[in-house]
């Protein structure tokens, strides 16, 4: 530790604040908020420290730096800021660099409805971040459909409608504008136009149409039918959107559900809004992490992201796992709602959890597609082949995988396989199989020393490719075993690995420990696949020949009957018993006259 970090970390203040580690290059890596600095800060220099992430991210600070704040609240918000500036690397981060769109209404005597991703404090009103774009032109669409609300770019103020500056457009002749340039609408009755839009906005759909209901009722009974009527054909469209949202739950509370998932350094979060008991909406988050992130460090982060200024609060929201840091991130929502939000994490069979579980489902789904994406932009390389060379530190891509596995019953049958895979996909026709020949008795070893030194002296012999990755099923012993005939048979530049079934660790060449690789990381996956094809491989080749050494063995002891001449009996007229029964000229045009004789007359004698 260099002395100026080491003397800012003797001077730590006790107070709420942030706090910004640096890296020999200045750059900023890591943003993090505090009740207490001092406590907070040393807390990343204890010896007891675990973490991967935290242990990577300690071995870059250089620098520290600090502001204090008057709480934690005010803290929460500066850290969130700071964050979207600087990036940091160790930081949960979006995915997209692009800012959301949001639809904003504009503040204006007359306002406007369009959609934007700039946003300007202005006393305008925004609602979103809309994290797909196809909703949110759904939403527009929706508004223009039923209300008219004006699409010009004209200054619509006092002053310039008494001068009659502007002359209504053909917006106002097919109805779709109600002529605010000509003051052919008062602003009380174009502002309550727009509160409704507002609810609309706000999924309150049942509560927009009661509204209206009242409103039309009102205009019947004031013998304005033409304004009745227009309201009317406001309904039949509200009700037709209505009718299509899902119902979810009973109450009324106005709740979302957020769920995620995770591969590698990919997070796709998925946010379904339900508001009086219907889904309203989805919305979907993409976020990126340097290294393993626990749930609720994501939850954490999807939730600080997705609620900026301008996202509206429910009263509720559940989640899968509670987020990190829960009372601040209450603290926070609560202030931005003006009232008490409360977080669900639903441990029994519910509706609840059913709901969370279909959330995660179309988190899954979104993964899927950013890997896709992924596979498209790297030349079709599969994701999980990027994730192992990452894992296995490896020098390239591992396209091709051969495993070995052995398999025998306390020494009897021993055979062994070999499975390939190719760009993540078993490839049947290059397995192969093989007869312990040399070894006798249960020697796993032996007998991985044995193939290794099959297989690979074929590969030079023939001049086959070398694979990427050579990988054997066992721990330490099975491992040595294979490398050993690797060197003997001078065989250069090659990655081997041992998979050990206990615990799923990966033991690596002149390292007596092994390493464990993230549980949800798709490399792990991919070579578990790998391993348990092997075993399955082998095991069935084992069978078989025990099978066949177990039916077999009454005609092996006829003494002038070879193997062969039981294999073509057995192809001909299929078990022993069978045999036994057939007549002797039948047998004859099989195996001939003298080995027909013989096996009858076997037979006859053993009856006897």
């Amino acid at each position: 530790m260099n002395p100026t970090l080491e003397a800012k970390l003797a001077n730590l203040p006790d107070k709420p604040g942030i706090y910004q580690f640096f890296n020999d290059k200045r750059k900023v890596i890591y943003v993090g908020k505090a009740k207490n600095l001092k406590n907070r800060v040393r807390s990343y220099f204890h010896n007891s420290i675990t973490s991967p992430k935290t242990l990577a991210l300690v071995s870059k600070i250089a620098d520290v730096e600090m502001i204090i704040t008057e709480n934690e609240l005010e803290a929460f918000v500066l850290e969130n800021n700071l964050i979207k500036a600087h990036k940091p690397r160790y930081n949960i981060l979006l995915k997209d660099d692009k800012t959301y769109p949001f639809i904003k209404i504009t503040n204006e005597p007359f306002p406007r409805i369009y959609p934007t991703r700039k946003v300007i404090r202005d006393g305008s009103k925004y609602f979103g971040p809309y994290t797909e774009v196809k909703s949110m032109k759904a939403a527009l669409r929706t508004i223009n459909q039923i209300f008219r609300i004006r699409n010009c770019h004209l200054i619509l103020n006092e002053e310039n409608i008494e001068k009659k500056k502007f002359k209504t457009c053909l917006d106002y002749h097919i109805k779709k504008c109600d002529g605010p340039c000509e003051g052919l609408v008062k602003p009380e009755e174009y502002q309550e136009m727009v509160n409704e839009v507002t609810k609309l906005l706000r999924g309150k759909t049942d509560d927009l149409i009661t509204e209206l209901k009242n409103k039309m009722q009102r205009y019947v009974e004031e013998l304005k039918f033409e304004k009745a009527a227009d309201i009317r054909d406001k309904i039949s469209h509200l009700d037709a959107i209505y009718s299509k949202q899902k119902i979810v739950s009973n109450d009324n509370i106005d709740r979302d559900i957020i769920a995620a998932a995770k591969e590698d350094k990919d997070v796709a979060g998925s946010i379904l809004n339900i508001r009086n008991g219907k889904i309203v909406g989805k919305q979907q988050i993409r976020l990126s992490v340097e290294i393993e992130a626990a749930l609720y460090e994501i939850y954490a982060a999807i939730i600080k992201f997705f609620y900026g200024e301008f996202t509206e609060v429910p009263d509720e929201i559940a989640v899968e796992e509670l987020p990190d840091d829960s009372e601040s991130l209450i603290e926070w929502l609560s202030s931005k709602a003006g009232r008490k939000v409360k977080f669900l994490v639903p441990k029994r069979e519910s509706d609840l959890k059913s709901l969370i579980k279909m959330c995660k489902e179309n988190a899954i789904l979104q993964l899927k597609d950013l890997q896709l994406q992924r596979m498209k932009k790297e030349g079709n390389v599969p994701y999980v082949l990027t994730a192992l060379k990452r894992d296995l530190r490896l020098n390239v891509l591992p396209r091709t995988i051969e495993c070995f596995d052995n398999s025998n019953l306390q020494g009897s049958d021993p055979v062994a396989s070999m499975v390939v895979f190719v760009d993540g996909k078993p490839k049947k026709s290059l397995y192969r199989r093989f007869l312990i020949k040399e070894v006798v008795g249960p020697d796993d070893f032996a007998s991985m020393r044995e193939i290794i030194k099959r297989r690979y002296s074929r590969v030079l012999s023939e001049n086959l490719p070398m694979p990427e990755l050579i990988m054997v099923d066992g721990g330490k012993g099975q491992l040595s075993s294979a490398v050993e005939v690797l060197e003997e048979l001078n065989i250069k530049n090659y990655n081997i690995i041992g998979l050990a079934k206990r615990l799923e660790e990966v033991f690596f060449p002149n390292n007596s420990e092994p390493e464990s690789i993230p549980k949800t990381s798709s490399g792990l996956k991919l070579l578990q696949q790998v391993r348990d094809e092997a075993h399955r491989f082998a095991i069935t080749f084992h069978r078989e020949r025990r099978s066949k050494r177990t039916i077999t063995s009454e005609l092996n002891e006829i003494k002038g009957i070879g193997p062969g001449t039981v294999e073509l009996l057995l192809k001909t007229f299929g078990s022993v018993e069978v045999i036994k029964n057939t007549e002797l000229d039948k047998l004859e045009q099989t195996v001939g006259k003298k080995k027909a004789t013989i096996v009858k007359i076997y037979f006859e004698q053993k009856e006897k």
